[in-house]
């Protein structure tokens, strides 16, 4: 069985999709389109801006998103998910490819989370950081021993789990984690705390967009982030997209439980190679390839 993956924020580089945008007229009326939808031409700062334009939460998550989607469907019969999943903002992008909602609508939601998530970081200072060598039930109870708000966020592969949380209370657990044995807390150059009690306010912005939104049955089951669990029910789509802001990216255990259902290769479709080096990570033995630039 093949399976479909699609990358989330931290992907994304200056030059992504011009090549798709130049080589495909459907390509191009989807970028097109998707300017008009945003207000301002996201293409411009993905072809021709700076990293630093790219940083911009409300850039960053429709660059990659639109990255994805567009070379998902110019695939054409390249692309035959027989199981899929995305890893955080990739999610979208997932849900998208495999038909359970529109371009359009999948677009809105995207901005409007990353809106959401943006306002989110300005209420609070916060941060997250990445724990390397240690397993996950030292971090999460290293987490849960201190006072300020710090959990565990992105459950990445066997030994990479990133923490979120107030700045106070990541840098806490960094030393303390260190002492336990950590190979490496290195603090992460984001805005905010990404899914954790911090993005609450983001999650009930959300929550009214996605419930107002059309959802379909997708062609394949998707593994959502939430539970790593593979869905295709419409309603629970919903549900666990709305409380993905506020919980742990289970990317580990999505990888863990496709493989154990019957994947066969993981393809993955966007901007990068980070999602290829996390399933190496969790079974060296799986086939992993990727289109991350126009195929002709």
């Amino acid at each position: 069985m093949k399976a479909f993956v699609f990358p989330g924020q931290g992907a994304q580089y200056v030059g992504m999709g011009k090549d798709i945008y130049e080589n495909s007229p459907m390509a191009k009326e989807l970028f097109e389109k998707a300017n008009e939808i945003l207000g301002f031409r996201i293409t411009d700062l993905m072809f021709e801006g700076t990293d630093e334009d790219l940083k911009q939460t409300k850039v960053t998550q429709p660059a990659i998103f639109l990255h994805s989607v567009i070379l998902a469907k110019t695939l054409g019969d390249a692309f035959t998910p027989e199981m899929t999943a995305g890893h955080s903002l990739g999610e979208f992008s997932a849900l998208v490819a495999a038909g359970a909602m529109n371009f359009e609508d999948g677009l809105k939601l995207v901005s409007q989370r990353a809106q959401a998530m943006q306002k989110a970081c300005e209420i609070e200072p916060s941060t997250m950081a990445a724990i390397v060598g240690l397993e996950d039930a030292i971090v999460e109870e290293v987490c849960e021993s201190i006072e300020d708000i710090v959990v565990a966020a992105n459950y990445n592969c066997p030994g990479q789990l990133v923490i979120s949380g107030s700045i106070a209370g990541v840098d806490k657990a960094c030393e303390l984690l260190t002492e336990k044995g950590a190979k490496r807390a290195l603090k992460l150059p984001v805005g905010g705390a990404f899914h954790s009690p911090l993005m609450e306010p983001a999650r009930t912005e959300l929550a009214a967009a996605i419930e107002a939104t059309e959802f379909n049955t997708p062609v394949c089951p998707i593994y959502q982030n939430v539970n790593a669990q593979a869905v295709t029910d419409p309603a629970t789509i919903k549900e666990n997209l709305v409380a993905q802001l506020t919980a742990p990216v289970r990317w580990t255990q999505t990888v863990q439980n496709m493989i154990t259902d019957g994947v066969s290769s993981f393809t993955e479709v966007g901007p990068g190679k980070v999602l290829q080096g996390l399933v190496k990570k969790v079974d060296r033995k799986m086939e992993t390839n990727g289109f991350s630039t126009y195929q002709g």
